[in-house]
């Protein structure tokens, strides 16, 4: 079973759509994936449709009173996913354990107690916005991290923090840490900006970035209100493909295999059938400048 944690201290990047999205594209092939939602917001439970009654076990039993992980694992309308829910009463946790001694730890035990009895290929943990004990719970019990960050220069300037916590509890409490990959989302390849930022991110990061990314895609939004995953609600859509081709890059990097060259083009960044192509900006004659067409994204 391989753990991985999408995390990201930045908030609106993608990390419930991406921890979603990529635990059903992997359930699509064929493999049994957990998602955990370490986060008070509860987005990915919403995600799901998985709202717990008031009796139902959430992450915060398991963080502050030690409930049994195996006891809390809910399946979803996909086959082969499966979730444990929270709720908003887990933003009580970071006070509640604040003088506990082992705190960061509580989550790996967890999985160390229920060793060889959970049926999963994959465990994905949704990570909160914050490096708090939350996040370090859940960088101490996975083997890797997908970091998904929008192609922007705040979202550069903060990937030096996480990377100082990430090394910190490499040396501390985890040193098999590694990241996956770095996944630029919600991409407009025809923004200046966006090619500048994937561009230093290529020479900061070199091959931990994904050679697939994001675009933004208006069905990605709608699917959380359906309370179904992408695959479910528009697999035909640029974000159901783009997602399929991450999930297929995902398994080979946790495989070891060889990946293309990063100076190629990802083959979900080029023009698919699905997609109508790109119509002319209108001219200033129609009383609409360059820019905003820009704007319209498929």
């Amino acid at each position: 079973m391989r753990c991985t944690a999408v995390i990201n201290q930045k908030g609106g990047v993608g990390k419930t759509t991406t921890t979603v999205s990529l635990g059903a594209a992997l359930a699509l092939r064929g493999k049994r994936v957990l998602l955990l939602d370490l986060d008070p917001q509860a987005n990915l439970t919403l995600h799901l449709d998985r709202r717990p009654d008031l009796e139902a076990k959430t992450m915060t039993n398991l963080m502050v009173d030690g409930a049994p992980l195996r006891e809390m694992i809910v399946p979803c309308s996909a086959e082969g996913l499966s979730v444990v829910p929270a709720d908003t009463s887990l933003s009580g946790v970071e006070q509640v354990l604040a003088n506990r001694i082992g705190r960061e730890t509580i989550l790996r035990e967890a999985f160390e107690d229920c060793q060889g009895e959970l049926p999963f290929d994959h465990v994905l943990i949704d990570c909160p916005p914050a490096l708090g004990v939350l996040s370090a719970n859940a960088l101490v019990t996975v083997d890797k991290i997908v970091i998904p960050m929008q192609a922007e220069y705040f979202s550069l300037q903060g990937m030096a923090k996480l990377m100082e916590v990430m090394e910190l509890v490499r040396r501390r409490l985890n040193p098999g840490l590694e990241i996956c990959m770095i996944l630029p989302c919600m991409v407009n390849k025809r923004a200046n900006l966006a090619n500048e930022v994937i561009d230093e991110l290529q020479r900061h990061f070199g091959d931990v970035l994904a050679r697939n990314f994001i675009r933004a895609n208006i069905k990605l939004a709608e699917a959380p209100s359906f309370g179904r995953t992408i695959f479910e609600h528009a697999p035909e859509s640029n974000g159901a493909l783009d997602y399929a081709a991450v999930a297929d890059e995902f398994l080979k990097r946790h495989a070891g295999e060889k990946l293309p060259p990063a100076d190629e083009p990802a083959p979900a960044l080029e023009q698919t059938e699905s997609e109508p192509p790109a119509a002319p900006p209108p001219s200033a004659e129609a009383g609409e400048s360059p820019e905003m067409a820009e704007e319209g994204i498929a």
